[in-house]
């Protein structure tokens, strides 16, 4: 999940809000750390799981992780301010969108995670034109990389 991370970091241009849905110990938070390395994050990256919310500033652009897996009513992300997080300058990454999605901005892109046997597959849905550009880079991307780990893209 690492590196299929890592390929989606350097698919990232645009702002992009990108959905994470799958069970516990799917790899959603190992492919947002790989993200991140892949936008060259070399820092501490810290999960979200009882934040809600971790920011990483990048130039130009900010990178918000957020993990809704311990909220029981999508009210409870307004004092994260998520309303904030549509703007033209962000990368938002959310596991458990369907917790809040009626408070959350739309997906450009859906990852579905599913554990297979053997190893995980990642299911893509372009949701906008951005969703769709995004998801076609990665594809080319992981299919031009040499990595090994780098297969089960959907």
């Amino acid at each position: 999940m690492d590196a299929l991370g890592v390929q989606l970091g350097c698919a990232l241009s645009a702002a992009a809000v990108v959905y994470l849905t799958g069970e516990l110990g799917a790899g959603k938070t190992t492919l947002v750390r790989g993200v991140l390395r892949g936008l060259g994050f070399t820092g501490r990256v810290r999960s979200p799981t009882y934040t809600l919310m971790e920011g990483y500033e990048f130039p130009g652009r900010v990178f918000h992780h957020l993990d809704l897996y311990r909220i029981h009513d999508a009210g409870e992300l307004e004092f994260l301010g998520v309303r904030e997080l549509d703007a033209a300058d962000r990368w938002v990454f959310v596991e458990w969108p369907e917790r809040g999605v009626s408070e959350l901005p739309p997906p450009d892109l859906e990852l579905k995670f599913e554990l297979r046997d053997p190893g995980r597959r990642i299911g893509l849905s372009a949701r906008s034109e951005q969703g769709r550009k995004l998801a076609e880079t990665w594809r080319t991307l992981v299919k031009t990389a040499t990595a090994p780990g780098l297969a089960g893209l959907d």
